[in-house]
């Protein structure tokens, strides 16, 4: 804990006003987590799409009275007159150097993690390992950036005698303020890869740059096996002298002792890893002590090679060969991700069901709390583990953060909260002493936000698939991440003042309409568009309260547009004639002039007004008391594609010339668009407006190649192997005996069929799908609610495993290629039977 005043010291920024020295126990970046406000510090940064001074009435409102600035508005002092603000010259840099003068306070070993995959892998399995001996504080979730590793560090406190704090950069210059901040005791280096190599002039610029972070570490942890990693540390060591003399901790793997290899110098442990089916016995061989085994239930490289980092730290810790085996067996697979599904009785199950602590509750409470679907939120906790702290101080914190974030209903299981339940006053609590006491005698739970986090011995899992919407075994997962992601990259692309309307219609291109919307109001989109007004009504009674303008409202839909405040696009005399005269005759309470949009035809043709249209809409408009024009548009016909920018130019002249026409009548201030997704990738020098319309791009598919290079995947659609059957080559598969057999070949039943939405023309080979990191060609014809795959080139295929549809490893567009279609038919054909699964990592 800080006063402001010791913050000033500390950032050397100067007082714009000093009301008194608030003590400050929390670090704040985001308007939308105001948890503790008065015992908080705002930091304003400054980003490529927001600024962080532009929420300063909004913090001040919610009652936070500490900010840092970089810059200084006329008034701002007037504004806020109870405000401690200061000025520095670097928001960001300010927040480092706070956590770094934390951080000092502290003594205890701190171990600092980087490398290009693996950190948060490793960091979550040695707090699996080692929390029954030590009290760690650790970055939540993947925490690793220049604001994550501030907030990471700052949790610390007197009661931990552990941490363990991840560091991830995508640019030189970056490291040095980590290291800084982190101040690591010990390092260990996962590896060196492909992953943000765009930042970097090479592989070893991006290794010496990762290797700052060990500067002034006493041990260092890595494999020896990747020579990037080696000639790195001894290039440091010649270009910065004195500044890398830890005593490295290399290992090495697939040497066998036994069989008298030569090993290199340097080597404290050397590791022999043999996949034994569902799991890897790995010998291990470290120092001159005798040999033994540890077994991980994975088989995959990555987690071979992160489990002997975990147990390299553990042999340092002084861990003994037994411990260490017993424990390696007991691994889980880390989540690193909240998922949001259906659950029963008009539920939302937030599964958060394998970490409980008190960092990461913080976290998930936030998302629960942007969940407005529901007209209750509730929370299931397990007892969290060791903590350091007694459990009126631990639980106690726990009761306000829920207080403070306002959940209505709370169920605690295990010992440690059912002793004090006193504590969880104002709060609708029961409690049980363990999970099957919870399944047998369960809550009532009805429309609600239900956020489950325990600790995973604790199985949680079972109260999830209790509570949660009995499911089909395909599902399509939508990462709220990407989403996030993909607005902010076509954010970057606009000028500041340019607004973004995103289209949501058809379930958000078969994203699922409220959950898309949500997370787009968070991130600050402008407008969003639906096709119907059915679509609108929906999300406002699912709490969106952005302004919704639908595409093409029938007139039997009005009162409900109306009603729900949505604003229609008017595209012919006839519509606009049919609105007017139902606001003239609509109910009282309607306040006028009602927005609206006009939608003009500048060669699409396919709805809009026309030139011909024009004397007599603009007559309209102007002599009328009850609508508003909001904005005028067109769209681009084929904005996607060189060969037709010459029309395109022409539709973006025409635009221009109807609009001079109508603006004598328009308000000041009516918004114009044009663009969609691939006009914004492509043509937005010339005609990005007042505002753009973002419709596929924001779901991970650019259609010009422009930018896809940046955009993420947003959506997987997977299923599962039912059953695998040897046929004989004499035999055929499916129905009409369309699947013919060269060999005698393994055939996989998966359980998605055209009933899902996946297209028969996909059948007898045309198209594939992946499993076991490779494509398995669709055999016969696709039935109603399975299909068959050849997987007799695929080794290792068992029943059970996940199969992609499409996703990251075979993007939608191959699908499209294959079916000669676009990526837009394939989303919106899925079945809404399929269930749809959204996470946030």
């Amino acid at each position: 804990m800080f006063t402001i005043q010791q913050i000033q010291v500390i950032t050397g920024g100067s007082w714009l006003q000093q009301a008194d020295n608030a003590p400050v126990y929390h670090l704040l970046l985001d308007s939308r987590r105001v948890m503790f406000a008065e015992t908080s510090v705002f930091f304003a940064l400054p980003g490529a799409t927001y600024n962080g001074h532009d929420f300063l009435p909004q913090l001040y409102r919610l009652g936070v009275r500490n900010f840092v600035v970089s810059s200084a508005s006329s008034g701002m002092v007037a504004q806020y007159p109870k405000a401690n603000i200061l000025l520095v010259n670097n928001t960001l840099l300010a927040l480092q150097q706070v956590a770094a003068a934390h951080r000092q306070q502290f003594t205890l070993p701190v171990l600092g993690i980087t490398g290009s995959n693996g950190k948060t892998v490793v960091k979550e399995w040695l707090y699996q390992l080692l929390w029954q001996d030590y009290h760690i504080v650790r970055s939540p979730k993947s925490y690793n950036s220049q604001v994550g590793v501030p907030l990471s560090v700052w949790q610390t406190d007197a009661t931990h005698n552990l941490a363990i704090f991840e560091a991830g950069i995508s640019q030189p210059g970056e490291m040095e303020h980590l290291q800084a901040v982190i101040q690591p005791t010990i390092g260990l280096f996962t590896n060196v890869g492909a992953a943000h190599n765009e930042g970097f002039a090479g592989m070893e610029q991006k290794t010496l740059e990762k290797l700052k972070l060990f500067s002034g570490v006493q041990f260092l942890i890595y494999c020896a096996d990747y020579d990037m990693i080696k000639q790195g540390i001894a290039k440091a060591r010649e270009l910065f002298p004195g500044q890398y003399d830890f005593i490295s901790l290399a290992w090495i793997k697939n040497i066998n002792p036994e069989k008298q290899e030569k090993v290199p110098e340097n080597i404290v442990l050397q590791a022999h890893a043999v996949k034994t089916g569902n799991g890897t016995d790995i010998a291990v061989y470290y120092q001159n002590n005798p040999g033994f085994t540890i077994s991980i239930p994975f088989i995959d490289d990555a987690s071979i090679e992160n489990s002997i980092h975990c147990c390299l730290f553990m042999l340092h810790l002084g861990y003994s060969p037994a411990v260490i085996a017993q424990r390696m067996a007991q691994l889980a697979p880390v989540e690193m991700r909240l998922e949001l599904r259906a659950g029963i009785n008009n539920c939302s199950i937030i599964n958060d069901a394998y970490n409980s602590d008190f960092q990461s509750l913080a976290i998930a409470l936030d998302f629960l709390e942007q969940q407005q679907q529901n007209s209750g939120k509730a929370v299931i906790l397990s007892d969290i583990q060791e903590s350091g702290e007694p459990p009126e101080v631990l639980y106690g914190k726990v009761a306000q953060l829920l207080r403070e974030k306002k959940v209505q209903r709370f169920t605690g299981i295990g010992q440690g909260l059912a002793s004090v339940k006193h504590l969880f006053h104002g709060i609708e609590a029961n409690f049980y002493p363990g999970t099957a006491g919870f399944l047998q005698h369960p809550p009532y739970f009805y429309n609600e936000a239900i956020l489950i986090k325990g600790a995973r011995q604790f199985a949680f899992e079972k109260i999830v698939r209790a509570l949660s919407q009995k499911a089909h075994n395909t599902v399509l997962e939508i990462n709220l991440n990407a989403v996030a992601h993909n607005l902010k990259v076509y954010k970057s692309l606009l000028k500041p003042a340019t607004k973004v309307m995103v289209m949501v219609k058809s379930l958000s291109y078969g994203s699922g309409s409220y959950e898309i919307a949500n997370i787009l109001q968070l991130h600050k989109a402008d407008y969003l568009a639906v096709a119907y007004t059915d679509e609108g009504v929906a999300l406002r009674e699912a709490g969106i309260t952005l302004p919704i303008m639908v595409m093409n409202p029938n007139p039997d839909s009005f009162n409900a547009l109306v009603r729900n405040k949505l604003e229609p696009e008017i595209y012919s005399l006839p519509h606009l004639h049919r609105f007017l005269d139902y606001l003239k005759h609509s109910p009282v309470g309607i306040t006028f002039p009602y927005p609206v949009h006009i939608k003009l035809d500048t060669g699409m043709h396919r709805l809009g007004f026309e030139q011909a249209d024009l004397t007599q809409l603009r007559e309209v408009l102007g002599n009328n008391p009850w609508v508003q024009v909001v904005s005028v548009f067109s769209h681009l016909a084929a904005s996607d594609d060189p060969q037709y920018d010459d029309f395109s130019e022409q539709q973006i002249h025409r635009y221009n010339k109807m609009f001079s026409f109508l603006e004598p009548v328009l308000p000041a201030g009516v918004l114009r668009h044009l663009l969609n997704s691939s006009g914004i990738a492509r043509l937005g020098a010339v005609a990005q407006m007042d505002m753009v319309r973002l419709g596929l791009g924001l779901y991970g598919v650019d259609t010009t190649n422009n930018i896809q290079h940046l955009l993420a995947n947003v959506s997987t659609l997977k299923t599962h192997i039912s059953q695998i059957k040897t046929v004989n080559a004499t035999e055929t598969v499916g129905y009409s005996r369309k699947g013919a057999l060269s060999r005698t070949s393994h055939i996989a039943t998966v359980g998605i069929g055209y009933a899902d939405g996946l297209n028969r023309r996909l059948g007898n080979r045309r198209g594939c799908m992946w499993v076991r990191g490779k494509l398995a060609p669709i055999v016969g014809n696709i039935c109603m609610d399975m299909c068959m795959l050849d997987v007799t080139d695929i080794e290792g295929v068992e029943e059970g495993d996940e199969v992609i549809v499409f996703g990251q490893q075979l993007p939608v567009q191959q699908l499209a290629r294959w079916l000669d279609t676009i990526p837009y038919e394939i989303f919106t054909g899925i079945s809404e039977r399929v269930k749809r699964v959204y996470y946030q990592e």
